[in-house]
């Protein structure tokens, strides 16, 4: 019976995306002398095979979800016999090294899928990443579906998880932390993510109690693996927002491997409809490199680079902002002179070097340096009118302020500087004592030195009147007594600071697969320390130490139903960076306290078929006691520190995610996600903190055409209860607890494969690609007006203030081309 899928969405009448359900086995096999064999015949169990080429490189498919055997073989080596369980779509790099003497038979099955759900990890595909577009593209345009992850921000790549905030999250690539700049506060100004998605091998992410190999923050963690090639390719793509080139070679003898990628990124398609009129220069590119060269078996070394400059250049010249309700409509009309000029210039550079002593120990040294070169430059004036809006249609002037309520202007000033330098020198290890434990250790040292000018200042003029702060020491009696004061801007941050952190990090941790009974049982037990001082001009040291215990147990029972629960926690600390040290002055304060919170995760995986088609239900529920709670205020994606420890808070909810092949050959999946957090300020009760994130839904779904199973589709949905909306400067927050709207977003994607891998074509025009794909993007696809701030206006007649939304992008169309050779 032929089946039949569609969508209709406003009319629209869509079919599209798919992955068909297969994994990729790829590698390189040598002999002892570290010399490519060639023509070693690999046989699968369910019947796949090929052979080595000259320079011993392999690529073979196999189906998904299955447990497959597959035999190395080859006339004068002993065999080789290896088990592989993948899912659908993964790729996994094995290099087997074939003897002349020993028989090599290996019964170990290699699972990912055992170890991300004892470790509570969440893997997403590679190739899924790369087809799924946004406004913001990359892993983070993915996470925003996963259950427990905020991004209320489609210009931004910064996400919240859980209660928590940017700072807070953790990115890996290949075992090396990774950084982003310091002074950005505007998505608009962000550009690229650190992440070149056509460089990545695997993707693991996890939202909470995760091992103490991983670092001191508070909320989650993103593990990227860079893949080591295994041929020569290219990979492209263009878009009307920017496009990306990616290369990759081996060279004849197999010991040096390379990929690299260059990416250009234009936002002025999506930044030219926002609200705010005028001439906007957003450029951003990056190239990247992951290199290998593995001088014997033994020993290889990694190096991996980046080179970014993000460059946003603003004129802004009106804007107006339509609020209130449809009995009283109120408008803000703005006018703007000047400009804005911001300029981030990052360099990252890091050595691996990966000693296998035998096949049970491994050592690693890493060491890696990044330097930012950070300005924020600008004066802009905004005069504005606040008032009544012609509702009478008909009228000339429809739409436009015809009474003032509020009148005057705002003077914004900066001339911000950073100049950041880290570097880290680490050793890591891990002894397999047998089959089933496992012991893991690591001793880092980092050092941070930062030179930063902050200079910043606002004015604010209401109906010819200029608005001093609300903590303004001297009165003003006016018209009573003259006023003698001086003119105060209503704010006014002046700082220089050099500052040196030097840090001592250091983790042990245990793994152990056993048995209880019929039932498997995994753990993983392990402890990290950080100790640190903080130093510079006119700094008075002060040194800190923390001790982070952490603890993981699942169980699968021997039952009918394939169910894995597991539980996870301990005490996890974040010893203050350079921006949770600067106070909402800019003055940085040597004695912040790491915040501390104790974590525990209760989680439950269930695997089942439906329609003969695999499925998963993932359910965690988790809560957070936090104390030493560094309190912040939010803006847009700039977070202010008050730098005092003085709060205390809790978040605790609920993450759900259903993922399967709702579609045979596909993968998709619904989340839904519960939170609540708040804080207690000076002991003063509880509010809400900035990002109380109550309700969340996401769905990420593919199709496909029936009888064109090449024309596909994608939509992205994501709906989040508002959060906070913040509150004016100086203001206080237990006094401002009004929420932004709710955030309702629908990307779709459709897309048309002229040529797929797995199809042999005749046309020889074709014959030149590997892939080619054509397709069209319709971002924010319902033209919702989402929000990420808040304006605040004075009424000149009522003095309370108004706050007046800061809308996100509107609908958008992309076009796109990919290809890959």
């Amino acid at each position: 019976m032929k089946r039949l899928h569609f969508i209709v969405l406003l009319g629209l009448l869509i079919s599209a995306f798919s992955f068909s359900q297969t994994a990729i086995i790829r590698g390189v096999i040598l002999d002892e002398s570290n010399q490519p064999i060639k023509d070693i015949n690999i046989k699968a169990s369910t019947g796949e095979g090929t052979t080595t080429n000259e320079n011993g490189f392999y690529e073979l498919k196999i189906p998904s979800d299955l447990e497959v055997t597959i035999e190395f073989s080859h006339v004068g080596h002993k065999r080789v016999v290896q088990k592989f369980q993948l899912k659908n779509g993964q790729e996994l790099e094995y290099n087997p090294v074939m003897l002349v003497e020993v028989e090599q038979i290996a019964e170990v099955v290699i699972n990912t899928n055992t170890r991300q759900s004892v470790d509570g990890v969440t893997s997403i595909s590679p190739r899924m990443i790369r087809t799924i577009k946004g406004a913001q593209p990359g892993v983070e345009n993915i996470l925003k579906t996963l259950p427990g992850v905020n991004i209320s921000n489609e210009l931004s790549t910064q996400y919240s998880v859980r209660g928590g905030n940017f700072d807070e999250n953790l990115v890996y690539v290949n075992e090396i932390e990774v950084y982003r700049p310091f002074l950005i506060r505007s998505g608009n100004q962000e550009g690229l993510s650190f992440v070149n998605t056509d460089l990545v091998q695997n993707v693991d992410f996890s939202a909470g109690g995760f091992q103490a190999k991983y670092g001191d923050k508070l909320s989650s963690v993103l593990d990227i693996t860079y893949r080591n090639p295994v041929g020569f390719g290219i990979r492209t793509d263009l878009s009307l927002l920017g496009g990306s080139i990616a290369a990759e070679t081996v060279s004849k003898n197999g010991k040096f491997s390379g990929i690299a990628g260059v990416r250009y990124r234009d936002n002025s398609l999506i930044l030219n409809n926002l609200e705010t009129e005028g001439n906007v220069e957003p450029v951003f590119a990056d190239a990247q490199t992951y290199l290998t060269y593995r001088f014997s078996d033994k020993f290889h070394l990694n190096f991996l680079g980046n080179i970014s400059l993000n460059k946003y250049n603003f004129q802004p010249e009106n804007r107006q902002t339509n609020f209130g309700t449809l009995q009283e409509p109120v408008a803000l009309l703005v006018f703007y002179e000047g400009n804005e000029e911001d300029q981030y210039q990052t360099y990252f550079g890091a050595l691996k070097a990966n000693y296998f002593v035998n096949e049970d120990l491994t050592l690693k040294f890493i060491g890696s340096a990044y330097h930012t070169v950070e300005q924020e430059y600008f004066d802009i004036l905004a005069q504005y009118r606040l008032g009544e809006v012609n509702t009478n249609i008909g009228d000339d002037d429809l739409g436009d302020v015809e009474f003032s309520e509020g009148i005057g202007s705002q003077l914004t000033h900066a001339r911000n500087d950073l100049d950041a330098f880290i570097i880290n020198a680490e050793h890591r290890g891990d002894y397999k004592i047998d089959e089933e434990s496992t012991v893991e250790w690591s001793l880092k040292y980092t050092h941070e030195d930062i030179r930063d000018r902050l200079v910043e200042y606002e004015i604010i003029d209401s109906a010819g009147f200029s608005i001093r702060p609300p903590n303004f020491s001297i009165p003003n009696l006016q018209p009573y007594d003259p006023f003698e004061g001086p003119l105060t801007a209503f704010e006014n941050i002046r700082a220089l600071n050099r500052v040196q952190i030097d840090r001592m990090q250091a983790f042990a941790q245990y793994s152990k697969r056993t048995e209880w009974g019929n039932s498997d049982v995994f753990y993983n037990v392990g402890v990290r320390a950080h100790h640190w001082t903080v130093s510079g001009e006119n700094i008075e040291s002060n040194t800190q130490t923390v001790v982070s215990p952490r603890a993981q147990f699942a169980i699968k029972p021997d039952w009918e139903k394939d169910m894995l629960f597991r539980v996870a926690g301990g005490l996890y600390y974040q010893p203050p960076f350079y921006r949770e040290l600067r106070d909402s002055s800019g003055v940085v304060q040597p004695n912040v306290k790491a915040q501390k919170s104790f974590h525990i995760v209760l989680g439950n995986e269930y695997s089942f078929e439906i329609w003969d088609r695999p499925f998963k239900l993932v359910t965690e529920a988790y809560y957070k006691g936090l104390s030493d709670v560094n309190p912040y205020t939010l803006e847009n994606v700039r977070i202010r520190y008050r730098a005092n420890n003085n709060a205390k808070a809790y978040a605790y909810g609920l993450d759900m995610r259903l993922n399967g092949e709702f579609v045979p050959g596909t993968e998709s999946w619904f989340s839904f996600g519960y939170l609540k957090t708040e804080e207690n300020i000076h002991n003063r009760g509880y509010i809400a903190r900035p990002t109380d994130q109550r309700l969340k839904f996401g769905a990420l779904f593919q199709d496909y055409v029936p009888n064109m199973p090449h024309l596909k589709m994608y939509l992205n949905l994501v709906y989040n209860t508002g959060v906070p909306g913040g509150s004016p400067s100086y203001a206080d927050p237990y006094d401002f607890q009004i929420r932004l709207r709710d955030y309702r977003r629908a990307d779709l994607g459709v897309s048309l494969e002229l040529v797929n891998p797995t199809k042999t074509y005749n046309a020889r025009w074709k014959k030149k690609f590997r892939e080619l794909s054509i397709g069209f993007e319709i971002y924010n696809m319902f033209n919702n007006q989402n929000s990420i701030t808040n304006t605040w206006v004075r009424d000149v007649y009522t003095k309370r203030q108004f706050a007046i939304p800061n809308f996100l992008t509107p609908r958008v169309f992309n076009l796109r081309l990919s290809a890959k050779f």
